[in-house]
């Protein structure tokens, strides 16, 4: 299931704006709070009135008076010949067909009842992302490996800060409905610590910690008999994680943990935002005493930044090739170079031609392009000697703290 997401087509119609304390409803507690508040108003919107759901029983309890009563006062139920028989199998028929459709119509209305309430809860777990987002246009689009579900085990949001824009990008070990619950963890501990952490390193570290502690509660869901818990709660559970921070002059820091680097869209130049080696995904080792968190250069008016999950570079077709990622870009920049959710929309309809619509992973992506405008030239910085000459800065390559 595809799901295009841009504050534009916010199904309230409500405009939105960006301020730089957390929205309500942001913490653990609170966003399991807000997922039950959307269940019980999808519940509302969709659940029948107790007259309307007691007619709901007369049309079967009519079909069972019809044959009851041929069976006890119509003579031909109880005569021998072959012209009774048909009679009887002829009523028979027409009573089970008129059972076996109001119970296809009522299994439909309680399936699609399921589907809004689920739907309801989904849009609170991953938002929109609003249209503008401190003079970035920002899009969104995601594709689920599950057919059942809307979102999976891909994470994304972005969130206006006095720090600057904060990103988080994230693929959970995993795909599809199984995946939501640590996806919800990840997504919780984000919505807090991007507002209140000065630093990406100690937003990262509260990622981690939320992690930990929400794998620790898994193991004790799934081990409820008495006796310590294993010592490995779950496994070889990890999650991938890019945290990424645009600063109000365009300027770009990075902290990766295994995720993919995004893309820098130039005009029609398409090239890595960064090439260092990304520390280990979160779960599967402790975070090194040091994060020396990336300078990418800066986000220049008219530039854009793709952020995507494995899952769009990972896609094969049905002779094993992989999805080219960085060529469908190039051709959806020289197709439609302006709008973003157009590029997107692009990119997920030519990966969905290349796995013939059946995708094994599920697939995000994100688009933040630099609306901002240009700031005045000052000589001596080699950032705004590149800005004026129409290019890119270069992206250092420091290493990370493993290295």
């Amino acid at each position: 299931m595809i799901r295009t997401r841009a504050g534009a087509h916010h199904r309230t119609g409500r405009p939105r704006t960006n301020h730089p304390e957390p929205a309500p409803g942001t913490g653990r507690g609170d966003l399991r709070e807000a997922v039950s508040r959307a269940v019980r108003r999808a519940a509302r919107r969709t659940g029948r009135p107790p007259l309307r759901r007691a007619l709901r029983l007369v049309l079967p309890a009519t079909w069972g008076a019809v044959a009851v009563t041929y069976r006890l006062t119509c003579p031909l139920a109880h005569q021998e010949g072959i012209g009774a028989r048909l009679v009887s199998s002829a009523v028979l028929f027409v009573v089970g067909t008129g059972l076996i459709l109001h119970t296809r119509r009522t299994l439909l209305h309680e399936l699609r009842q399921a589907r809004r309430i689920a739907g309801a809860a989904q849009e609170v777990l991953l938002r929109p992302p609003p249209p503008r987002i401190d003079g970035l246009s920002v899009a969104a689009a995601q594709l689920s490996a599950d057919p059942g579900a809307a979102i999976g085990g891909d994470l994304y949001e972005a969130v206006a800060t006095e720090h600057g824009v904060r990103v988080v990008m994230g693929d959970v070990r995993g795909h599809g409905v199984a995946a939501l619950g640590t996806a919800a963890a990840v997504l919780g501990s984000f919505r807090e610590a991007a507002y209140d952490e000065p630093g990406l390193d100690r937003v990262l570290r509260r990622l981690d910690r939320a992690l930990a502690r929400h794998l620790r509660e898994r193991a004790r869901a799934e081990h409820p008999c008495p006796g310590p818990l294993p010592t490995d709660p779950v496994t070889e559970e990890f999650v991938t994680v890019l945290l990424l921070e645009i600063g109000p002059d365009g300027e770009v820091r990075v902290l990766n943990c295994g995720h993919p680097w995004p893309y820098r869209l130039a005009g029609t130049r398409i090239e890595p935002l960064a090439r260092a080696e990304p520390l280990p995904p979160l779960g599967l080792f402790p975070l090194p005493a040091e994060l020396s968190v990336t300078p990418c250069g800066r986000l220049l008016p008219g530039e854009a930044l793709l952020l995507h999950t494995d899952g769009a570079q990972d896609a094969r077709d049905a002779e094993g090739r992989f999805f080219s990622l960085p060529e469908a870009l190039t051709h959806a920049v020289r197709e439609a170079p302006a709008a973003p959710q157009t590029l997107l929309g692009t990119v997920l309809a030519a990966l969905l031609r290349h796995t013939g619509g059946v995708p094994s992973d599920d697939v995000a992506l994100l688009m933040l392009r630099n609306d901002r405008a240009p700031a005045a030239p000052t000589g001596g910085d080699p950032r705004d000697t590149a800005a004026r000459a129409g290019g890119t800065a270069p992206c250092p390559q420091p290493t990370n703290g493993l290295q």
